[in-house]
C-alpha cells in the first residue's frame, strides 16, 4: 500500500514541475534571433499581436516548445520502462543504441527513397520504430543467457557497441549523399530538433496518449519486473510475454520521440533516476514525476542551447550530453 505522504509529495512536486514546465515555455518564448518582447507575449497568444509576433510565436517557438516538451516526456518514459524490465538503472534508449536504430530507419529512408522529409511526417515515427525494434531485438538477443537470463551490465556494453556502430554506418551512408540530405542526417546526429512544426505535433502525439497512459496502467508490473526473474515467476507474471510488450511500447516511445528530435540521449537515464530519489521507486508514484521532468529537461536544455550562440544555437542533443554524461559516469562508477 502507498503511503499517503508519499502521494501528497508526489502532488506536490507534479505541480512545482508543472509550474516550473510554464515558467521555462514562457521564457523560452521570448528569447532567440527573432526576439518578441515579455510584454507582447500574451496579447499576441491572444490575438492581439502583429504579422511578425504571431509569426514567431506560433509558427517557430510554441510548436519547438511543444515538441521538445512531448519529446522529452516520451524519453523519459521509455528509459523508465527499459530499467524496469531490464532490472538495469544504467539503461537509456540512447545509451543502449535505440536511438540509433531509429536513426539507421529513417536515415536509410530519407536517402535512398526520392521524396523529402516534410512529406512523409507521419510516416516518420513507423520507420523509426521499425529500425529501433530490429536494434533492440539485436541487442537483447547478444546479452541473454539461457542460465542467467539478461546480464545488466553485458546488454548496456552490447548496446554501447550497437550505438558506436550504428552512427559509423550512418556516417558511411551520408559520404556519398546529396548536400541536402547530408545536412539533414548531420543535424540528426547532434540531436538538433528540427521537427518543429504542427504536423509533426499531430505525428508525435497519437504515440504518446496511447502508450504513457499504457504504461501507467502496467506500472504494477513493472514493479514486479525490478524484482528478480524466481519473485516475478512466482506472483504469476508471464515473464517473456510481459518484457517483450513493455519493450514494444518503450521503443516506439523513444522512435517517436528522436525521429523528430534527432539522437537526444540521458533524457531516458536522468528523469527516471532523478524521480525514483524523490518519491521512491514504485513506477506508480514515479513514472508521473518522471514525465514531467523529462519534458522539463529536454525543454530547459534546448532554450539554454538555442540561444547560447545565435542564430543555430547549439544541438539540444548536446545540451543533455553535456549534463547528462558527468551522471553516467558517476552512476557507472556507482555501481562498480
Amino acid at each position: 500500500m502507498i503511503q499517503n505522504s508519499l502521494v501528497q509529495k508526489q502532488r506536490l512536486l507534479a505541480a512545482v514541475l508543472s509550474g516550473l514546465i510554464l515558467i521555462t515555455a514562457v521564457v523560452s518564448l521570448g528569447l532567440g534571433y527573432s526576439s518578441v518582447t515579455y510584454s507582447r507575449i500574451l496579447p499576441t497568444l491572444m490575438g492581439e499581436g502583429t504579422f511578425k509576433e504571431e509569426f514567431v510565436l506560433f509558427s517557430i517557438r510554441l510548436p519547438r516548445i511543444l515538441i521538445t516538451l512531448l519529446a522529452g516526456m516520451a524519453l523519459a518514459v521509455s528509459g523508465a520502462i527499459l530499467q524496469g524490465i531490464t532490472r538495469n538503472d544504467l539503461a537509456d534508449p540512447g545509451i543502449i543504441g535505440i536511438n540509433a536504430g531509429a536513426g539507421i530507419g529513417i536515415a536509410v529512408f530519407f536517402l535512398y527513397f526520392p521524396i523529402d522529409a516534410g512529406s512523409f511526417i507521419y510516416l516518420i515515427p513507423v520507420i523509426g520504430f521499425i529500425g529501433a525494434f530490429i536494434t533492440a531485438c539485436l541487442i537483447f538477443f547478444f546479452s541473454y543467457s539461457r542460465n542467467a537470463g539478461i546480464q545488466p551490465i553485458k546488454l548496456i556494453l552490447i548496446g554501447v557497441g550497437f550505438a558506436m556502430a550504428l552512427s559509423g554506418l550512418m556516417i558511411v551512408m551520408i559520404s556519398s549523399a546529396e548536400r541536402e540530405k547530408v545536412d539533414f542526417i548531420a543535424r540528426w546526429l547532434a540531436g538538433n530538433i528540427w521537427g518543429t512544426d504542427w504536423p509533426f505535433i499531430l505525428a508525435l502525439l497519437p504515440w504518446l496518449l496511447v502508450l504513457i497512459p499504457f504504461t501507467l496502467f502496467h506500472a504494477n508490473k513493472l514493479n514486479i519486473l525490478s524484482l528478480n526473474e524466481h519473485t516475478a515467476v512466482g506472483v504469476g507474471i508471464s515473464l517473456n510475454r510481459d518484457r517483450l510488450i513493455l519493450l514494444l511500447a518503450a521503443v516506439a516511445l523513444a522512435a517517436a520521440a528522436v525521429s523528430v528530435t534527432g539522437g537526444i540521449a540521458f533524457i531516458g537515464l536522468m528523469a527516471p533516476h532523478i524521480a525514483k530519489a524523490l518519491v521512491g521507486p514504485r513506477h506508480q508514484l514515479y513514472l508521473p514525476i518522471a514525465v514531467l521532468l523529462g519534458g522539463w529537461l529536454l525543454l530547459f536544455a534546448d532554450t539554454i542551447g538555442r540561444n547560447l550562440a545565435e542564430p543555430d544555437g547549439i544541438a539540444a542533443g548536446i545540451m543533455t550530453a553535456l549534463i547528462g554524461a558527468p551522471y553516467f559516469i558517476y552512476l557507472l562508477l556507482k555501481r562498480v
